[in-house]
């Protein structure tokens, strides 16, 4: 503005030099976009990669954030409750506020998965706040919303097609994840996996030695989809097989019927000194369970999956994997490179892939150090942030 006023009293040929570096200054200033996200707690996979996301440094894109707090905690995630209403009410007027505020011309929205509670909450949050954007960007950290259009009342149908229909871009975590954005119309649709910063180094790391018992490491929501009785059932496969291990399960309980059913059966099996529920573990307590297992075992088949960020969590400190043939699971796990992966609810594959990382010390680091190779080119952060900005801009090329 400053330029403008000054160029008045200027010769033609300053004023031809002022314009120019006022358009070149146009050119250079940051796209501003609104982040409207949850952030931690609770510290679910897209609530870390969103608060990760917000803490990067980028020359081309600047950063505003509209935090989502409907959850707290995992129990409450995907469920109503009277409060979330108001809520709502209060998040859409803070978006408003901080689109004209921050004078921000794009909205980047992570949509829920395909379950009924989330996706009417997005319906009426886009719906009231799309239209003051001009461009619109859906990261998809949960898969499957695309199709969930269907179940929904004949009613609901044209306000579920206004919310999602037609961002200008779509970024899915994986390329085996549902093509949500091609199938709601998006003008561009990209693939940027996930990244962590790398916390090799900050705790120390431990492997079994020969008479030592082989640790193996589940982490994630206890629930059913998650694989959590599927990897019971697997242990106790491997240990009826003579296998010297002991598993531990990190991560908070989704319900206290699911937590006694679970408990009951290692009860009734007599594994109670081979198997610990660790609770929830964050930070340098976290990472010191990761650097000190041997394997990693995460046998998902949750209905929301995308990416698996605790795969590249143990793969940081060079831990084999036993996963899943799910979404965008095997994108991380590379079948016979960093680990293995089977068919969901399949224990006895998980049980006989965990046996052989077991009997074979040099298996194990060999893909352990494969996966920490795989971590190094394609899932740290600084990755993440480039491949981020990268897709971000992408915006500007629509007309």
């Amino acid at each position: 503005m400053l330029l403008v006023t000054h160029a008045k009293s200027l010769d033609p040929n300053s004023i031809l030099l002022v314009t120019f570096f006022s358009y070149i200054h146009l050119d250079l200033a940051p796209l501003r976009i609104l982040v409207v996200g949850q952030t931690p707690p609770p510290f679910g996979g897209q609530a870390v990669m969103i608060e990760a996301l917000l803490k990067g440094r980028f020359e081309r894109v600047e950063l505003f954030h509209v935090r989502l707090a409907f959850s707290d905690d995992m129990e409450s995630v995907g469920k109503f409750e009277p409060r979330k209403l108001w809520v709502l009410f209060t998040t859409i007027i803070r978006i408003w506020i901080a689109r004209f505020s921050h004078r921000t011309s794009v909205l980047y929205y992570p949509p829920s998965g395909p379950n009924i509670v989330p996706v009417l909450r997005d319906i009426l949050l886009l719906n009231a706040t799309r239209w003051l954007f001009r461009h619109t960007v859906f990261h998809f950290h949960a898969g499957g919303v695309a199709g969930f259009a269907p179940t929904l009342p004949a009613l609901i149908r044209p306000l579920f097609n206004l919310a999602y229909r037609k961002p200008t871009l779509a970024i899915r975590t994986a390329p085996q994840n549902p093509e949500d954005g091609k199938l709601l119309g998006a003008k561009y649709d990209v693939v940027v996996p996930n990244g962590i910063p790398d916390m090799r180094g900050t705790v120390q790391e431990h492997s079994a030695s020969a008479g030592e018992p082989i640790t193996i490491l589940f982490t994630g929501v206890l629930v059913p989809s998650k694989g959590v009785k599927v990897l019971l059932e697997a242990f106790k496969m491997i240990v009826e097989a003579g296998a010297q291990a002991r598993l531990e399960l990190m991560g908070k309980w989704g319900d206290d019927l699911f937590r006694r059913e679970c408990e009951g059966y290692v009860a009734t099996n007599n594994l109670q000194d081979r198997i610990r529920f660790l609770g929830v573990k964050r930070d340098h307590e976290k990472n010191e369970h990761f650097a000190g297992c041997d394997i990693f075992c995460f046998p998902s088949y949750f209905e929301a999956e995308s990416f698996g960020l605790v795969l590249v969590e143990a793969m940081q400190f060079a831990k084999p994997v036993v996963t899943t043939q799910w979404r965008g699971i095997p994108s991380v796990a590379q079948d016979g490179i960093n680990g293995f992966t089977v068919p969901v609810q399949d224990a006895p594959a998980v049980a006989e892939k965990l046996m052989r990382l077991i009997n074979d010390a040099g298996l194990r680091d060999r893909m352990g150090q494969d996966g920490r190779r795989i971590f190094e080119e394609r899932f740290t952060l600084e990755r993440f942030h480039e491949n981020m900005e990268n897709a971000l801009v992408r915006v500007t090329e629509t007309n």
